[in-house]
């Protein structure tokens, strides 16, 4: 997108309220731009969209572009959308009607890249996680970073931190194809599996917009100890958390618990340092490793990284500790694909371990509260599903979270605690949020240590369980 066109533009966000949307148009404002935008849901995201001057519509109707059109009259009016706007949306075929410009929202965030030398983080698992430790390794070692990302970032306590910065961390999106749209100095690929039914048909069609991605890349990084990125693409810079010959940076792990993960951290086959890193998890230590490898290739020095290593923070629901309720833990966990709740079972396996050697008499259950996350998804894994999730103690499952998909028919939660049954008698199906609360104490136990996964709105659980939401909010 030629910039120069667009010094005198307005954006109108359809659905600004969205995590990865909402980082973009805050971005704008802060880059001297005027914002609106308009989402049937008020959250956190709107509210400081709000406060920073943007105007934002409750409803989505072409009154709302009247109103902008007739404000901006000085202006070109550029309609933003992501892939989840439906054609049929009101304020979109207003703005068509209008001739007006629609961009979609990869190409927005493509010209703010321009401006900085940019490391994209791409892959089909932990892209928030390992762009928050990028970022935040940035922000302390060099003061010179900015970040827009799918999730909240602690240091910032924000998805967008834009200032007048040399670097910038964004949060590639492979999920509908518009991967191919960004140029980065440095492109990461954190793994490739199959995802995104929706979209995708097979693996090779991921594959191929990896592909697309690492062109567009100036020097690629990508994860060794992935299958398919290590055969399929071929680059100077790899991170590993299994290997050391051949690797340009890695961390082997040589002891773990739920409050650290100590290791040795090697470059190039050769050892540099012991590192200590206060969140556990293999997958952490990986995404961990992606972003100092990262740093190391910008010129930031390891001396510098270790000495604020201790300050990373995990992204908002990446097993994030919601709190205890008459002595039963909760965690969420955005884990909706078959992988992540293996790594998110595995670490909270971790956790009640270490609990239980400490405390034998008081040994509890790992509980898993999963909402799935669109019919394609489920129709896709559901074996995969039945693998992972029956490794918990007792699962309760929700109705499927459609993200705005047409059911597909003999395709819910029962049918996924049916296949469960045969390997883990221990599963329930429930409504929502709201039939888990009327019910909680007597579908758990003191001791219980409750993950609650999925990328919907199962999140809302603390705060119903607390009595601080109600559906009408």
């Amino acid at each position: 997108m030629n910039t120069n066109l667009i010094v005198k533009s307005h954006f109108h966000f359809i659905g600004i309220g969205g995590i990865g949307m909402s980082a973009i148009a805050m971005a704008l404002i802060k880059k001297g731009y005027s914002v609106s935008g308009s989402d049937l849901v008020k959250n956190r995201e709107t509210n400081k969209l709000k406060a920073l001057g943007a105007i934002i519509f409750d409803t989505q109707t072409k009154n709302n572009i009247d109103i902008v059109i007739s404000k901006f009259q000085n202006q070109t009016i550029n309609c933003v959308i992501s892939s989840a706007i439906k054609d049929e949306n009101e304020e979109l075929c207003f703005c068509k009607k209008n001739n007006l410009s629609i961009k979609h929202r990869s190409e927005i965030l493509a010209m703010i890249m321009k401006s900085y030398v940019s490391l994209s983080i791409g892959g089909s698992h932990g892209k928030t996680s390992t762009s928050t430790f990028l970022s935040t390794l940035l922000e302390l070692c060099t003061d010179n970073s900015s970040s827009i990302t799918g999730g909240i970032i602690p240091i910032y306590k924000s998805n967008a931190h834009i200032e007048n910065t040399k670097y910038l961390v964004t949060e590639i999106d492979e999920s509908d194809g518009t991967i191919q749209n960004y140029n980065s100095n440095i492109g990461i690929i954190n793994n490739i599996d199959f995802d995104h039914c929706d979209h995708y048909s097979n693996i090779d069609e991921v594959l191929y917009a990896f592909k697309k991605f690492a062109s567009n890349s100036k020097k690629l990084l990508i994860n060794y100890d992935c299958e398919i990125t290590r055969k399929n693409f071929t680059s100077n810079y790899q991170w590993s958390i299994k290997e050391i010959n051949n690797i340009a940076y890695s961390i082997i792990p040589n002891k773990l618990n739920k409050d650290k993960t100590f290791g040795k951290y090697y470059e190039h086959g050769k050892f540099i340092d012991n590192i200590n890193i206060s969140i556990p998890g293999l997958h952490n230590l990986s995404n961990i490793t992606a972003a100092i490898a990262a740093c190391r290739m910008i010129g930031v020095s390891f001396k510098e990284i270790k000495k604020n290593i201790e300050s990373l923070q995990l992204p908002k629901k990446r097993f994030e500790l919601r709190g205890e309720l008459n002595q039963r833990i909760i965690y969420d966990d955005y884990a909706h694909h078959p992988n992540e709740i293996k790594a998110t079972i595995d670490l909270a396996r971790l956790f009640i371990k270490n609990k239980n050697d400490n405390n034998k008499e008081q040994r509890g259950r790992l509980i898993a509260i999963f909402q799935p996350h669109r019919f394609t998804r489920v129709k896709q894994f559901i074996h995969e599903f039945v693998q992972e999730l029956s490794k918990a103690d007792v699962i309760y499952l929700t109705d499927i979270y459609s993200a705005g998909e047409e059911s597909i028919e003999n395709i819910d939660s029962q049918l996924i605690a049916k296949f469960i049954y045969k390997k883990n008698k221990n599963v329930k199906c429930l409504k929502d949020n709201y039939e888990i609360k009327d019910k909680f104490f007597n579908l758990t136990q003191k001791n219980d240590f409750i993950l609650n996964m999925g990328a919907g709105d199962c999140h809302d659980l603390w705060l119903i369980l607390n009595n601080k939401k109600t559906q009408n909010d």
